[in-house]
């Protein structure tokens, strides 16, 4: 039987609406739109292209868009400042700094500035530690993602083997936490594992999330596998390419005859990134609000 294709495009377009619906609901109780802003410091193209997607997915969403954009030689106290103001600021209730920062600014102080019930992206210490201990909290968007498609396919997670190959703090550290909480079984790879595909072998479920284009080889895979590829690569353009095409870290191809179902490179994981940064931002704002959470997020 061929693989299942998993659509994030499909699931980031039903997870909008219930964003939408649920932002419709919010300000008709709160009397306000739920409120995102996004920092972005200087004009690193990818990220400016970003923010706009973010901005635009936002308003879209039936809540408010606030975009901050800083030269590139902003200093780090004038950012701080900026980030606390938003920090008291009751219109916005979700605070996105965009990664990565200028060279000369320290992003582990700033990202540290956020408050963490504003964190929709999931990455300050105190939420990082929430999640560690099994509290609720904001999660990182991506990986949130990963799992929400995870068990929307199959329900409940409990015992399966499940191996994250990549140890980053927004994707593979939370990631592996997120399938903890789920029971599964987990082990987390990375450059440094030996014998990789023995470890991959065994897994019923595969998140790449390492950035390594066609790092894992299809017949790495268990037979049956469940894989999501977060990897986005951009390869070399070929002769009369203007562009060369974004690859995941998974060799596409020689995994469709080995696993159950896998998701594409692009429209897979990516594709519900911004979806889960909204959901995220609506869950802060119902909390800052003091309304129950929204049902269905």
């Amino acid at each position: 039987m061929p693989a299942q294709l998993i659509d994030g495009k499909a699931f980031a377009a039903r997870l909008r609406e219930q964003v939408g619906e649920a932002a419709r609901a919010f300000e008709e109780k709160a009397g306000r739109k739920a409120g995102l802003a996004v920092v972005l410091v200087g004009e690193d193209p990818a990220s400016q292209v970003y923010v706009r997607s973010k901005g635009k997915a936002t308003l879209a969403a039936g809540m408010a868009s606030f975009e901050y954009r800083l030269p590139a030689d902003t200093p780090q106290d004038e950012l701080v400042a900026l980030v606390r103001a938003l920090n008291e600021d009751e219109t916005v209730d979700g605070i996105l700094v965009q990664l990565p920062l200028p060279r000369h600014l320290d992003e582990k102080a700033v990202i540290a500035q956020i408050a963490p019930d504003k964190d929709v992206d999931g990455i300050t210490p105190t939420n990082a530690g929430r999640l560690v201990l099994g509290m609720d909290t904001l999660v990182s968007c991506t990986p949130l993602g990963c799992v929400m498609i995870l068990k929307d396919m199959l329900g409940d997670l409990s015992g399966m083997d499940a191996v994250v190959v990549g140890r980053s703090i927004l994707f593979g550290k939370p990631m592996a936490q997120l399938l903890l909480a789920e029971n599964c079984t987990v082990t987390m790879a990375h450059s440094r594992t030996r014998d990789l595909p023995e470890v991959l072998r065994r897994a019923d479920i595969v998140v790449a999330a390492v950035g390594v284009p066609f790092l894992i080889k299809g017949d790495w895979l268990k037979p049956g596998a469940i894989v999501l590829d977060g990897g986005i690569n951009r390869l070399d353009a070929e002769p009369g390419e203007e562009r060369g095409r974004i690859v995941g870290d998974v060799a596409f191809d020689e995994a469709l005859p080995h696993v159950r179902a896998i998701t594409p490179v692009p429209g897979g994981v990516g594709a519900t990134t911004i979806a889960v940064l909204l959901r995220n931002a609506m869950v802060a704002a119902h909390r800052n609000a003091g309304l129950p959470a929204p049902e269905g997020l």
